[in-house]
This record gives C-alpha cells, structure tokens and sequence, in this order.
C-alpha cells in the first residue's frame, strides 16, 4: 500500500509501531517526479508525493466549485490538522506553531517581536543563512544592533565553547544559529549550543530549514525559544509554506510579531488591542489555504514514512555521493564539520557554475548553484566563488547516486 493511499488513522497506528525499513520501490512510485529525473536538489525544493499534489488540488477545485471562504469553512478540521501534525513533527503544542509563506518570512516575522535595542548583540555564527545574515545587519543599520560572529573549529563547525563564553561576556539579546546551512553539508549541535542558552537564560533562535523533514529536530531537545522551517525542501511540501515555532514561554513573556493584523490579535477597544493566547499571534488573516493543507498532509506523510528511518537513509545516500566525489581529482568536496548531512557541495575549478550545471542538466540530473554572495564568510574561508550543490533524499536510490557521480567524472572528462 502507498503511503499516499493511508488514512489518518493508519498513520496515526504506524507511528506506534517499531520502525520499519523503507520501501523505497513504494515511495518511488509515489513520487511522480521520479520517472523524469534524478532529483538531487531537495535542498531547494523535495519531490511532493502524490497525496500532496492531490491534496492542494483538490482544495483549488473545491474554491472553484463553492467559494473560497466557504471552502476554508468545510475544510476546518483539515485546516486544523496542519498545526496538530506539525507539532508532532518537532515535539511542540499545536498552539506554538505558526504557518508562514516562507521560512524567511517566518524568521522576519520572529526577529520582528524582539524589541532591539542600541548595544545589543546578536550572536550567531559563521555559517547563518544569507537571508538571517542580511536581516541581522539590517537591524545594525537601523537599530545600533551588534552582530558578533563566534568561531569555527578548525574541522569545521562552530566552536561551542568560544559561543559559550562569548554568551557570558556580551549576554547577547538573541543566540541565532541555522541548524544546517544552504551551502554547505555541515550540522551544527543546536541542542549543544540550547543548553548553554537555557543556563543563561538567553533568547534562542534555530534556522531549521534544512533539517525539519531529513533528520529529527525536537524543539525539546534543541531548548530553542523559536524555531523556523519550510515546508518545500526535504518535508517535501508545496512552495510558498513554511512555519513558525513559537515557544510557550515566549507566549507568556508577551512577544508579539511588530505588525500584528487581526487574525493575531483582538481590537478591544479605540486606543487598545490584544494579542491572541497562541503563536496565531505571527499569522496574518489570509491563507494560501491549498498550501496550508498541503503542508499538512507533507507533515503527516513524513510522519509516516518515519523521521528515524529518514535519518539513517538520507545521510547515508549523501555520504556515499561525497565518497565517489572525492576519489575525483578534479572535485574539490567542501563538506566540513563533525557532522553531516544531506547537502553535498564541491567546486570544480575552472569551470564556469552555469556551463556545469547546464551539463548536469542536461543529463537529468537536478543540482543546485551557491555563490560567494550566498555565505561571504564560509566561502572565504574555502577560499572559493561558487560550489555546486547536490542533496538526496530517502527516495533517491543508490544507482542514481552513482549516476550522478558517473556524470560529473563525464563532464569533468570532456
């Protein structure tokens, strides 16, 4: 039975149980993109399954036949059911998650409730998504903001212990750092660096866009105060998603996005308003109600498949590319750090980026550019201008691995 073809219910009665290995035939022919190309850019954007393609479009047929507004009513329970399984997905409450339209969006909306202040420091690391490190230096230009950057080790990988004591000597106003970065197969040690948050009782902020949907992320664990994701890459959502966690404790502490629209707050009274109890406070009126529900179903269908088995498979798939990759003498594989995942990159030098992945393309094969502009600091000390980028995932098989990597050694012959 595909996964597609599974009920709530079923779903629900295959988490109880002890994990089984993957049927990866099954999960291929639930993939529909499967039968076009070998898809190695689930950094970018992961294959949807067939329930989730079906899902959005049976909402957008439904906003045809019956109204927009009338939709969303008949399907609430559904609507609901994004905030249920997304919270399932990370260890949180339904009530602490947000939906977004990106996890940019999510991560602005986030960085917006924290009331800045001239002097304050944020410490983040090397390695911080371009998005989150253009927003941190917006904040210096406008609000006097510090932006302090904690070292690597020299294997690569942040140097917990120097962010710890960089903690106790500028006690910044927020710890960000991004789980696993766009450009680069490095994992950081989130939970690590949470510990050392929580004995400060430091505001922390997670990037988890690379990592919710290919290996388990537990904002429990992790001890963040919010978290950010999309629902595209490696959950294997529709574009345009994303989501917000926002923890209870923040709730409490009466953080509120900067511009709060009525959906997160009640107007009561000509000179006052109040923010609604639950992270809906960082949501805006209108819905993409189709992608929402898609991202419901993505959520569900990973729970499904089960994240540990996801974890074993995809890491794996990428080790293995990294490998054949590096027995290249003309590839220069650019993964560093004590942990990896399932984001390969490598430089090719002397090769223009688009010429290469135009050769890449045109073997099927999906891949991924990342330049310089992308991560200033990581790149400079790689000392390169641009990497190209592959990224499999548990529906990936071992010979489109090697293809892949027959493909480059191809290119790199001519």
């Amino acid at each position: 039975m595909l996964l597609s073809d599974m009920n709530q219910h079923d779903s629900a009665t295959a988490l109880t149980r002890a994990p089984l290995p993957l049927d990866v035939a099954a999960l291929r022919a639930d993939t529909p993109g499967c039968e076009h190309v070998v898809h190695l850019n689930n950094a970018g954007c992961g294959l949807t399954p067939r329930s989730v393609l079906s899902t959005v479009v049976a909402h957008l047929e439904l906003e045809a036949r019956i109204g927009g507004y009338e939709a969303a009513a008949a399907r609430a329970d559904a609507v609901t059911g994004f905030y249920t399984q997304t919270a399932a997905l990370i260890n949180a409450r339904p009530g602490e998650i947000a939906f977004a339209g990106s996890a940019t969006h999510a991560y602005s909306t986030a960085l917006s409730a924290i009331p800045f202040q001239p002097g304050d420091v944020i410490l983040t690391t090397r390695d911080d998504f371009v998005s989150n490190q253009l927003a941190f230096l917006s904040l210096g230009k406008r609000f006097g903001v510090r932006l302090v950057h904690a070292p690597d080790l020299p294997g690569g990988g942040v140097d917990v212990a120097a962010m710890a004591a960089l903690m106790r000597a500028h006690r910044p106003r927020l710890v960000a750092v991004t789980h696993i970065p766009t450009n680069s197969g490095l994992v950081q040690p989130v939970a690590e660096i949470g510990r050392h948050c929580r004995e400060l009782d430091l505001l922390y902020l997670v990037d988890a866009c690379q990592s919710v949907g290919q290996l388990p992320v537990d904002v429990a664990a992790i001890g963040c105060d919010l978290l950010t994701a999309t629902c595209r890459k490696f959950l294997r959502g529709p574009r345009g998603s994303g989501f917000l966690y926002v923890a209870d404790r923040v709730l409490r502490a009466g953080y509120e996005p900067l511009f709060i629209d009525m959906h997160g707050a009640r107007w009561t009274g000509p000179d006052s308003y109040r923010p609604v109890d639950t992270a809906a406070r960082f949501e805006d009126w209108e819905f993409p109600y189709a992608t929402l529900l898609g991202c419901a179903e993505a959520a569900r269908y990973a729970l499904a498949v089960g994240v540990d088995a996801v974890a074993s498979r995809t890491p794996a798939l990428a080790a293995r590319l990294r490998d054949k990759l590096q027995d290249q003498p003309a590839v220069r594989v650019l993964d560093r750090g004590p942990q990896l995942g399932a984001l390969v990159t490598f430089a090719v030098p002397g090769w223009q980026p688009q010429e290469f992945k135009a050769a890449l393309d045109a073997r099927r094969v999906n891949s991924a550019l990342s330049f310089r502009e992308f991560a200033q600091l990581d790149f400079g000390d790689k000392g390169v201008d641009w990497c190209l980028r592959l990224s499999p995932h548990y529906y990936n098989t071992e010979d489109e691995v090697d293809l892949a990597a027959a493909a480059v050694t191809e290119i790199l012959a001519r």
